[in-house]
């Protein structure tokens, strides 16, 4: 078979240009490899500045009923940060010409441990004197509401001081006493089988309660309102010193 003269002739297609959905695809594929890109430099970002931290070590927030120092009109740090977690070293209050003053020639018996402190000065010379200093502290690391827990423990302890459960005492007078500690309140109270007055000074300041006792001879000089009043002083000016102790 003889060829052809005619030289053949490529019939050219140019290339067709993409069509729009074809084109819409690829923009649609292209955002979510953007949208890709951005969320794993974030999560790296966070895991970089989180780090490896436990999350039971993350701080919690305060409780609805975390406690306010009063007159505060902002929130206040948690009760367990503001409590106090020592108590000052045993019989460093009060001073030494203070317990002089007080019982001349005194004897100390002590004891101590982390929550209670107990000092007792006590002298039978011509004239009895007795001064008795105890600190309790309601630690943070034995409860979550250390403070709650001191507050409810002087409550009690007033209610007794109230309802006369001191079987050996007779109730003078029992009052509030503001401007000491958190709280606190004075009682004087005479021994019914002995011849002794007792002022005794109840103070909680935060989750720590101090009682201070000062006792002397009721049939001493001066009358019984005069000797109440002695009584109460002094163990008062004890326990401010025993709070100028705290850390």
């Amino acid at each position: 078979m003889r060829r052809s003269a005619e030289p053949f002739q490529r019939v050219y297609s140019p290339p067709e240009p993409p069509g729009k959905v074809r084109r819409s695809a690829i923009r649609v594929l292209k955002a979510l490899l953007v949208v890709a890109a951005v969320a794993g430099t974030v999560a790296a970002a966070v895991i970089f500045l989180s780090g490896d931290r436990d999350p039971e070590r993350v701080a919690r927030p305060a409780s609805p009923t975390a406690e306010r120092p009063s007159g505060s009109p902002t929130a206040a740090p948690s009760v367990v940060s503001r409590a106090f977690t020592r108590l000052p070293p045993a019989c460093s209050a009060p001073a030494a010409e203070t317990v002089r003053r007080l019982v001349p020639g005194a004897m100390l018996q002590r004891s101590a441990n982390n929550t209670l402190t107990t000092c007792t000065y006590s002298a039978s010379g011509p004239e009895f004197r007795w001064l008795r200093v105890e600190v309790r502290l309601h630690a943070p690391a034995d409860s979550e509401t250390p403070t709650r827990d001191a507050r409810d423990f002087f409550a009690a302890q007033f209610a007794q001081a109230r309802q006369g459960a001191d079987p050996i005492a007779r109730t003078v007078s029992l009052r509030a006493e503001p401007g000491l500690g958190d709280e606190a309140y004075r009682w004087f109270k005479v021994d019914k089988g002995q011849p002794t007055a007792v002022g005794v000074v109840a103070t909680r300041l935060r989750n720590a309660i101090i009682t201070v006792s000062y006792s002397e001879e009721a049939a001493g000089k001066g009358t019984p309102d005069a000797r109440e009043e002695r009584c109460l002083t002094e163990a008062t000016r004890v326990t401010r010193e025993v709070l100028a102790g705290f850390p």
